[in-house]
């Protein structure tokens, strides 16, 4: 693997963690004035709409799949849905950088959880990366201290929801097309959507809203080919790391558009966080890397 490829991965990666964190401040605009459930739906639309042009573009709508693949992408879809809404609860409230910290704690999350579901091997450098990024994460939600923000709890139900998407994705075969897989998840997001939306009292929508709301759909959409392209090129090892430039862009937006920044504790607990994460990212490469040695 040359060098040229790990930057060009490194790239895409970045570009993806901006069109994320551009899709939550676009997010975070419209829902001051838009019911929650009636943006999440909208904006599922415009994610269906954009996803699905860009799939049947690219000959990557592929339904003949395996049952084992339709039951892993239902239960990746249903934790998709259940991480949008309770990270949009806690992004309705909480600054952009804080929600944005939480998130990063997801590397370490899905460390653990792979060793207790899959077996994967857990040696205790990573386990002790694990145990310092959760006091990290209590730096950030601070529970039982006047900083506490009870919206962090939807953050921290986003981690757990988020996890078991990515779980499942692991155990999905090479048959199911990377953007297939994002559609479904755009698809099962509307859907679930829809009753909550029409539930609740129409409010109408105001143009420049309406706008947001389709750049923010457009940003995500965006960034999901990012994310397919930066994984095709580099190392995972090289690459991934790269994903932590998310909270440099919330951090940077949030303080520019809304005016907010994170006090000491908060940049403590992310730091620590981001560390420990990029660590277990490593520690899992050489994990790999020593398991294919042994079979070889």
């Amino acid at each position: 693997m040359n060098v040229s490829d790990n930057m060009r991965g490194a790239f895409f990666m970045m570009l993806t963690m901006l069109c994320f964190t551009l899709g939550d401040t676009f997010t975070k605009i419209v829902l001051k004035s838009l019911p929650l459930t009636h943006f999440i739906f909208i904006r599922g639309c415009f994610c269906v709409l954009f996803i699905g042009l860009v799939a049947w573009a690219m000959g990557a709508l592929k339904f003949n799949l395996s049952k084992r693949d339709w039951r892993l992408l239902t239960l990746r879809s249903v934790a998709e849905a259940g991480a949008t809404f309770l990270f949009l609860s806690a992004l309705r409230t909480m600054d952009l950088a804080n929600a944005t910290a939480v998130l990063q704690f997801l590397p370490l999350s899905l460390a653990l959880a792979a060793a207790v579901f899959f077996r994967e091997p857990l040696g205790w450098r990573r386990m002790a990366a694990i145990l310092i990024g959760f006091f990290g994460m209590l730096l950030i939600v601070r529970p039982g201290t006047d900083g506490f923000e009870p919206d962090s709890l939807y953050a921290l139900g986003a981690v757990f929801c988020v996890t078991i998407r990515d779980l499942s994705a692991r155990r999905l075969s090479k048959d199911v097309p990377p953007l297939m897989g994002a559609l479904i998840m755009a698809v099962a997001v509307a859907v679930l959507s829809f009753y909550f939306a029409v539930i609740t009292p129409w409010e109408g929508i105001a143009l420049p809203s309406l706008g947001f709301t389709a750049l923010g759909a457009a940003c995500l959409s965006m960034g999901y080919l990012l994310l397919v392209l930066a994984m095709r090129f580099g190392e995972i090892a090289f690459v991934a790391p790269f994903r932590y430039t998310g909270l440099v862009f919330a951090l940077i937006f949030g303080f520019l558009i809304f005016g907010d920044f994170p006090d000491g504790l908060t940049l403590i607990g992310a730091a620590i966080v981001v560390s420990t994460g990029i660590f277990t990212l490593y520690r899992e490469t050489v994990a790999k890397r020593q398991a294919n040695a042994a079979r070889t």
